[in-house]
């Protein structure tokens, strides 16, 4: 038969959580000494938005058993969440000691040197060295944290950024000149190595002291032309041009509770003077070949080749509506006026309670009030969109 810690994280995981907080409760009353029962239960108390007793059951659970990966990078997210930064970026580290986590650089780059292996950076000047920062995390990470890059450039100035194929055309869009590589045989010799999700922490930063998005970030200028011509050609003139994405990708860790269905939006679609365009990808794609409405729809999916083509039709815009996905970060990133839904319990990065974020000055965000309950957050999307002016020619003036 479960146990009661066991029962707690079983309906945490269905979204019972009540439930899973009672045994959660009774597990730790059970049998104080017992690690997993408070880092369980710290795990359902983020959940359910009660953050200080999150940070104390997982302070628990730190004491019991130091050197447990879990309740320290659990810990590190109800501080980040709770704006308590300096603690929580320290926390943050633990994340690679978590089971199945790789190491940031492959082994074999570490020992290719000889005596003179690289080093984990600490955020000092590398005037004469080379630093290899590695995109380590999701697209949506790797677009936050790459702010940060002309603070590291200024620190060293011969810089190697490692990212994947797929996010390859947001860093090659940067001013920098940086070298990038997306294959590890590519790697020049470094003697120093970074995660840019680590960024943040080596340079301190607090809420008040957000580098701002990337500078400079603008869509290939023949791929905007191709894009303006082709939305031009599908879209009514003088209408409001409104960007859809409505889930993310399945196998996330929180899609269950991130995502929705394109039917929940269902207020954008009786805006008058509004075209509405999906730049949806992935399964949720589907979902507009079933769209009725009084607001025209337009299905970008099946063209959206790559992150290239998405910043070409973002700069067509005048508003982006979506759950916390990439594009979120890639709209806020090239100061798009952009409406973000936020589950009840959202990723740390969007803080608590607040309709802005530091992250983005052009995001709005719109929280559920309770667990599942997407109405007024949808509602809040649609005033801010409303709110929104439209330009004479339908689109965003070319800058």
């Amino acid at each position: 038969m479960p146990s009661d810690s066991d029962l707690c994280e079983l309906h945490r995981r269905e979204g019972r959580l009540d439930e899973a907080a009672a045994h959660g409760r009774r597990a730790v009353a059970l049998d104080p000494d017992d690690a997993a029962c408070w880092y369980n239960l710290g795990v359902v108390l983020y959940d359910r938005l009660e953050v200080a007793a999150s940070i104390s059951c997982e302070r628990r659970a730190v004491r019991l058993r130091p050197d447990w990966p879990g309740p320290h990078f659990e810990l590190a997210e109800g501080l980040l969440l709770s704006g308590q930064w300096d603690e929580g970026w320290r926390e943050y580290e633990w994340r690679w000691r978590l089971r199945g986590v790789p190491p940031l650089v492959p082994p074999s780059l570490l020992t290719r040197g000889g005596s003179s292996a690289p080093r984990p950076w600490d955020g000092h000047p590398l005037p004469e060295g080379t630093l290899l920062l590695v995109a380590d995390q999701g697209f949506g990470d790797t677009i936050q944290f790459a702010r940060y890059l002309p603070m590291a450039a200024s620190l060293c100035a011969n810089l190697v950024v490692a990212c994947s194929p797929e996010i390859l055309p947001v860093i090659r869009a940067l001013p920098g000149g940086h070298r990038i590589v997306t294959d590890w045989e590519e790697v020049p010799p470094f003697d120093a190595y970074a995660a840019l999700s680590g960024l943040p922490g080596l340079f301190g930063t607090g809420i008040d002291t957000v580098p701002p998005p990337l500078p400079g970030l603008r869509a290939e200028p023949e791929r905007v032309e191709r894009w303006t011509e082709r939305l031009d050609g599908l879209l009514p003139r003088g209408y409001r041009r409104v960007g859809l994405v409505w889930a993310g990708r399945p196998t996330h860790g929180n899609d269950r509770n991130r995502s929705l269905p394109l039917a929940r939006l269902a207020p954008f679609f009786a805006l008058e003077k509004t075209a509405l365009v999906s730049l949806q990808k992935g399964p949720a794609q589907a979902e507009a070949a079933r769209y009725y409405g009084t607001a025209p729809l337009v299905d970008l999916g099946p063209e959206l080749e790559s992150f290239a083509d998405t910043m070409a039709v973002l700069g067509q815009l005048d508003h982006v509506v979506c759950v916390d996905t990439a594009v979120a970060h890639l709209a806020g990133a090239m100061g798009r006026p952009t409406a973000l839904l936020l589950p009840y319990a959202p990723d740390w990065r969007w803080l608590l309670g607040c309709g802005g974020t530091p992250w983005y000055p052009t995001v709005t965000l719109h929280r559920q009030p309770a667990p599942g309950r997407w109405d007024e957050a949808i509602r809040g999307a649609v005033a801010a969109v409303a709110g929104g002016r439209i330009r004479a020619s339908g689109r965003p003036s070319r800058r």
